[in-house]
């Protein structure tokens, strides 16, 4: 998978038609992702979990025409994987064949001369060293290890879901707060509840709050003072909530919201933004000219947010599958630069300045447009 710079905004897109495959390409130092998997493959790597003691055993429907039970387990530096031959009268190693490269993995296995798929996926949790893979025969299970790239990355299960992403997330965000920010209040809220409830963090909504505060709605308070008016408070609300941790606020769409204004960002930098955007897109080339286009135009959610994630058409019920891809991406992102929880806790403390991503020492002054001073560096 490709990851983006830590000065950039990694974007995921995901589509919501009918889909056929997964679309990979990169513009200047942006890396961009036009996914177009089938919504049915958004759970067909949903776990039913049952207990296989000393392991988790899960029922993993993959590619493959069978049901294929495993037991997975992480030993630091490297993951085994556990496939039950049970039934697939298999008389020696030549009539198994495991092939491993980067995040995929196949494992077929050749019966009454037919071949059986027993696994194939293109999403493992993370990146493997595919020319260490080892494999061998168990009594009736299939013994696959798995050399990890990252040995400090703990997965969940051996591939990249739902459940695996929720559960694996927690170490990568480090407390780090999460704002869902685009064009779409609805969509916004939908989503930043998923990933609450998934994330265990506390879900915000700027919405309720301005309309708590105003005892009147969004669009009866534009409507009497303007849109400018509107955006100042959720400013403000922003400001407020910018030192909490383990929250996911879920702020206004559209151009009422602070998200909308590039002199509005200072405390959306303290959490990791997801921008939410929809396309028209429906090949790589035209989504590639859009995101040039909307780079070349300074569109505010692609050039400060930390995360894009483009959705071609929206359905309430879907909310969990981009959930899932925001999820994807803040992973992505994070792995190419660890640092960066770090460094969004360094930024709340000196103040929110507005300084991000090269956050200036303490004592800097904002209103300073002539001070060249170094940007602060974390320990190592």
């Amino acid at each position: 998978m490709a990851s983006a710079a830590a000065s950039a905004s990694s974007m995921l897109c995901l589509s919501l038609q009918n889909p056929t495959k997964t679309l990979h390409f990169s513009i200047k130092t942006h890396s961009f992702h036009f996914l177009k998997p089938q919504l049915p493959a958004f759970r067909r790597y949903s776990t039913g979990v049952t207990p296989i003691s000393p392991l988790r055993g899960i029922s993993c429907n993959c590619s493959s025409t069978n049901t294929t039970h495993y037991e997975f387990s992480d030993g630091s530096s490297e993951v085994e994987l556990r496939l039950q031959l049970g039934g697939q009268d298999v008389r020696s190693a030549k009539d198994i064949f495991v092939d491993a490269d980067g995040t995929s993995l196949t494992v077929k296995v050749q019966q009454a001369g037919s071949i059986i798929t027993l696994i194939d996926t293109n999403s493992l949790f993370e990146k493997i060293k595919p020319a260490e893979t080892i494999w061998y025969i168990d009594d009736d299970q299939l013994v696959i290890s798995l050399k990890k790239q990252d040995p400090n990355l703990k997965w969940p299960d051996i591939m990249e879901s739902w459940e695996s992403l929720s559960a694996g997330s927690m170490q990568l965000l480090k407390g780090t707060s999460i704002y869902i920010v685009g064009d779409s209040t609805e969509i916004n809220q939908k989503v930043a509840r998923e990933l609450a409830v998934a994330l265990g963090y506390t879900p915000l909504v700027t919405k309720e709050l301005l309309e708590t505060f105003a005892k009147q709605t969004v669009d009866s308070w534009v409507v009497a003072e303007g849109s400018d008016s509107v955006a100042e408070a959720e400013s403000a609300v922003l400001e407020s909530l910018s030192s909490h941790v383990r929250a996911v606020v879920a702020t206004l769409g559209g151009s009422h919201g602070a998200a909308a204004r590039t002199d509005k960002w200072r405390h959306l930098y303290s959490g990791f933004s997801i921008w939410l955007s929809q396309t028209e897109a429906t090949d790589e080339d035209s989504a590639k000219e859009e995101a040039r286009r909307h780079i070349e135009d300074g569109n505010v959610g692609y050039t400060n947010a930390d995360v894009v994630v483009k959705l071609q058409g929206w359905d309430a019920d879907h909310a969990k599958s981009v959930a899932q891809a925001s999820l994807s991406a803040l992973k992505r992102l994070i792995l190419s630069d660890k640092k960066l929880p770090g460094k969004k806790s360094l930024y709340i403390r000196l103040g929110c300045r507005g300084d991000w991503p090269n956050i200036k020492p303490p004592g800097w002054d904002p209103s300073d447009a002539a001070d060249a001073a170094p940007p602060a560096t974390l320990p190592n």
